[in-house]
């Protein structure tokens, strides 16, 4: 199976739902309001998949790009992937494993955007939002973008999760039908929210 990214590049993908890729309006709307701040960033994939959102953030410039997955089978397609797309300035790394435990080896680095797409039901939701809060690893003006079903957080419910974890609070919620982005940033003065600049509106 395959799927086509930004530039008309044509991707591999395992069969069947197990990589679940996400959809290209979805994918479309996250680099809309990422628009600006891609290229030369600093990308973290966890639950990465087909590594489809990484290689658009490598096909828009981001200097490097770090995946967490816990499939073999998907860590080889996302390594090809990954080849295939990404120039020689750009660096990449597929790291195989469960990301509540790759994460905290992660210490030390830190990422301008953080897309995550877990298994919806998975519950790594809040543990690994903590984890990435204990070790830093989000930039200061950086941004999460969490893939999930609204059934499972609306929005109210994921602004009262992300209020138990200081400082990171819910900049925007959008939803294409059963499928929610949140855009989480980081609060960047005396607990107030930071400037919601990176996060201008998805044009009609």
């Amino acid at each position: 199976m395959s799927l086509r990214i930004y530039g008309n590049r044509q991707l591999k993908t395992l069969p069947g739902q197990a990589t679940r890729p996400t959809p290209a309006r979805v994918r479309e709307a996250v680099f809309n309001i990422w628009q600006g701040a891609i290229e030369g960033c600093h990308w973290l994939d966890l639950c990465t998949g087909s590594g489809a959102m990484g290689a658009e953030a490598l096909c828009r410039g981001a200097a490097q790009v770090v995946g967490i997955e816990q499939s073999s089978r998907a860590c080889a397609v996302i390594q090809q992937n990954w080849q295939q797309v990404a120039h020689s300035d750009q660096r990449f790394q597929v790291m195989r494993g469960d990301v509540l435990k790759r994460l905290p080896s992660l210490s030390g680095q830190t990422f301008d955007r953080i897309y995550f797409d877990p298994p919806y039901a998975s519950g790594l939701y809040e543990p690994v939002f903590r984890l990435i809060v204990e070790h830093q690893l989000l930039a200061p003006d950086g941004a999460i973008a969490a893939e999930h079903s609204p059934e499972h957080y609306s929005e109210i419910a994921m602004q009262q999760l992300l209020s138990t974890i200081p400082p990171l609070y819910l900049s925007q919620y959008k939803s294409y039908g059963n499928t929610a982005i949140a855009f989480i940033a980081v609060a960047t003065f005396d607990g107030a929210e930071g400037e919601s600049g990176n996060f201008p509106s998805i044009r009609a």
